[in-house]
């Protein structure tokens, strides 16, 4: 199957990631990808890669040039691929997508993963909320919408987008590379128990009040946080919490074989967001036989439910984590349980097996339909 893939490579983000993984695994299975993707006009594209010009992209959101839509157009008539997969990146394109396949007659299916709190609870949930009324006009015309839980697809259906089209495949997570096993992260940061937060450091993510948290509690010597990540708030957080030497800032990891063995010396992970889609780095925490606690927005309070986590609420995190973190001190065999239920959760429902099985079960089913329709 030949899959026009619509996505982004830079910066680094969910959507980056979650394209990457995807397209890899596709690819492992024999499907043929054509990678577009936003980029500078003066970069040299790689075999199989369309890059659309752009006036400026970044990890929220892009604004394509004037040009954009004409050179996807001429690629795709090109190409001929026999689907189209748009991950939606808060782009206009975005918008302009259904009309382009249509008058190409080939189907298109997209994912849409923006972040999201169906409680509203404050500023970040409802500017998403918003972002989502946008966005469901345009969505009733893809043929298929792939998102991640049934709380998004209750939010979508009250927003009037058919519940036919829409089809949850959650992400999934390669649980064999992601997978509890040795490492020498708690030697080389002088810690007896390790505590952490990975992903951006923006204010939907809402890091400020586990840092808060962290240092009302006064953590016992030997107990560390470590922060894995940057973002536009890193600068202002590193200065006001450096002073605290149970805190380590990390940065960005690139290298996956260094976060891997990050996340099996960690005992506990906590995702403090105010919105989320169904985060990656969540997953890849729970399949490492970490224990996990997050809010109860996106996905994420669907993932960590039933005991394979600790779900915090949104509007609760410094109040609950006060009360929580200590006992991972007084009962540390606590997270070893936590953790077990954690990765046993992944593997019976958020690996990346089952995800691609699904996705092109999805394809299949599109294109039948499509073959259908241009017979009629």
């Amino acid at each position: 199957m030949h899959i026009a893939w619509l996505g982004k490579k830079t910066p680094v983000c969910g959507n980056v990631i979650y394209g990457r993984e995807i397209t890899n695994a596709l690819q492992e299975r024999g499907h043929r990808i054509s990678f577009f993707h936003f980029a500078a006009e003066s970069e040299e594209p790689e075999p199989e890669e369309v890059m659309l010009p752009f006036f400026y992209k970044s990890t929220i959101y892009t604004v394509p040039s004037l040009r954009a839509t004409k050179v996807l157009v001429e690629a795709l008539r090109e190409l001929k691929p026999d689907i189209v997969h748009a991950s939606l990146a808060l782009s206009p394109l975005d918008f302009r997508l259904p009309e382009i396949c249509a008058d190409l007659d080939i189907p298109l299916v997209a994912t849409f993963h923006l972040a999201f709190d169906s409680k509203r609870r404050n500023l970040a949930s409802s500017t998403q909320q918003l972002t989502y009324q946008i966005y469901a006009p345009s969505l009733a015309d893809y043929d298929r919408i792939i998102i991640f839980s049934e709380a998004q697809r209750d939010v979508l259906n009250k927003l009037g987008v058919s519940g036919q089209r829409i089809v949850v495949i959650p992400n999934g997570v390669d649980s064999d590379r992601y997978c509890p096993g040795p490492s020498q992260i708690k030697e080389h940061l002088g810690a007896e128990r390790l505590f952490l937060y990975q992903g951006r450091l923006a204010a939907e993510k809402n890091v400020e009040v586990l840092l808060r948290a962290w240092r009302r509690l006064s953590m016992p010597e030997g107990y560390k946080l470590a922060i894995v990540g940057d973002g536009p708030l890193g600068s202002a957080l590193r200065a006001f919490y450096s002073h605290d030497s149970s805190i380590h800032w990390l940065g960005f990891i690139g290298d996956e074989h260094r976060r891997i063995e990050i996340l099996r010396g960690t005992d506990v992970f906590i995702l403090p967001s105010l919105v989320e889609g169904l985060s990656l780095s969540l997953l890849e925490a729970m399949s490492c036989g970490v224990a996990c606690l997050a809010t109860d927005v996106g996905a994420d309070g669907e993932v960590v439910s039933q005991g394979a986590g600790i779900t915090l609420d949104a509007s609760k995190v410094f109040s609950q984590l006060c009360v929580l973190l200590p006992l991972f001190i007084e009962h540390p065999e606590f997270a070893q349980l936590i953790g077990h239920k954690a990765r046993q959760r992944v593997q019976e429902r958020y690996t990346l097996r089952r995800n691609i099985e699904h996705l092109e079960g999805l394809y299949k089913q599109v294109l039948e339909h499509q073959r259908v329709k241009l017979l009629l």
